[in-house]
């Protein structure tokens, strides 16, 4: 099963792990849940609709990022998972 990681669990940022799935499944653990958890599903939503990406588990761990950092983690995240190791 082909995973990618990126992020960390530091402060004000999130660590996002993708894995390949039967299908799109996101789930999100974050310290401003109560506040925020719309806003980081959707950016989540949009992110994996802008790539054409499917049929992936994610899981956003947020310390407090912004939507800019979940969105470039999230995209780290799926390259690293597709590349060819």
């Amino acid at each position: 099963m082909r995973v990618g990681v990126a992020g960390s669990k530091e402060s004000n940022d999130c660590l996002v792990t993708v894995k390949e799935s039967n299908e799109t499944k996101i789930v999100i653990e974050s310290v401003v849940a109560a506040f925020f958890y719309d806003q980081i599903k959707a950016t989540v939503e949009e992110t994996l609709k802008e790539m054409e990406i499917e049929n992936v588990s994610v899981t956003v761990e947020d310390k407090g990022a912004l939507d800019y950092t979940i969105k470039s983690r999230l995209i780290s995240a799926i390259k690293r998972m597709t590349l060819d190791v």
